[in-house]
């Protein structure tokens, strides 16, 4: 069941107006939380926004980003930097938009002494970071697994991350929290088909 259900999911980039109720949204939520995480510190939080004229506040800052870039791309890349950055906005006509935050572990960076090598105090940062990180991204997968399981269309986006200054300032996130993606839900106005997968073999090297 749980395998069907991952092999049909998709990618929803196209809503219909009609807006989820705030039971199905908390719904979402509440099967994002039961995902694992390190020490289980449960380092997400999650915005929810439906307030329209937010959520196109964020795509004109996501757009102007993406404008500012173009303009240090290559003259022959343009087009298809244009193309990739257009999924950056695919946000702005969803009824619901859910802002995924994380706050980075603290668990060894300040049990350790000044004398610790600058070289295993960066790996500690960045691991605990990534464990954050790594914690609301399987939040994530649950919420769009159950997503799909309910009938909603969704996407997640970390493309918007182009302006994440402005989503922070926008959002008043708070100085202890990252931004991990935007993920868009909504009623699908669209039935995307199956992308391509890279077969098992082509990703898996066995050590023995």
């Amino acid at each position: 069941m749980i395998y069907e259900l991952m092999q049909t999911r998709r990618s929803v980039r196209r809503f219909r107006s009609e807006c989820p109720s705030r039971q199905q949204v908390m719904k979402l939520i509440e099967a994002a939380i039961t995902a694992p995480s390190a020490s289980n510190k449960q380092p997400w939080r999650f915005l929810i926004i439906t307030n329209r004229q937010l959520i196109e506040s964020l795509a004109v800052r996501v757009r102007e980003a993406v404008d500012r870039i173009a303009r240090h791309i290559e003259p022959q890349s343009v087009e298809a930097f244009r193309s990739y950055g257009d999924y950056f906005t695919r946000f702005e006509n969803a009824p619901v938009v859910i802002v995924t935050l994380f706050r980075r572990l603290t668990v060894l960076s300040h049990l350790v002494d000044a004398s610790l090598s600058s070289d295993d105090r960066e790996r500690i940062g960045r691991m605990e970071r990534d464990s954050g990180l790594i914690g609301v991204a399987m939040a994530m997968q649950n919420l769009l697994l159950m997503a799909h399981e309910c009938g909603l269309g969704a996407s997640g986006l970390t493309g918007p991350l182009v302006a994440d200054d402005h989503i922070r300032r926008i959002l008043d996130v708070q100085p202890s929290l990252e931004v991990a993606a935007l993920i868009a839900v909504g009623f699908a106005a669209e039935d995307p088909p199956a992308p391509d997968r890279k077969p098992s073999g082509k990703v898996v090297t066995w050590i023995e």
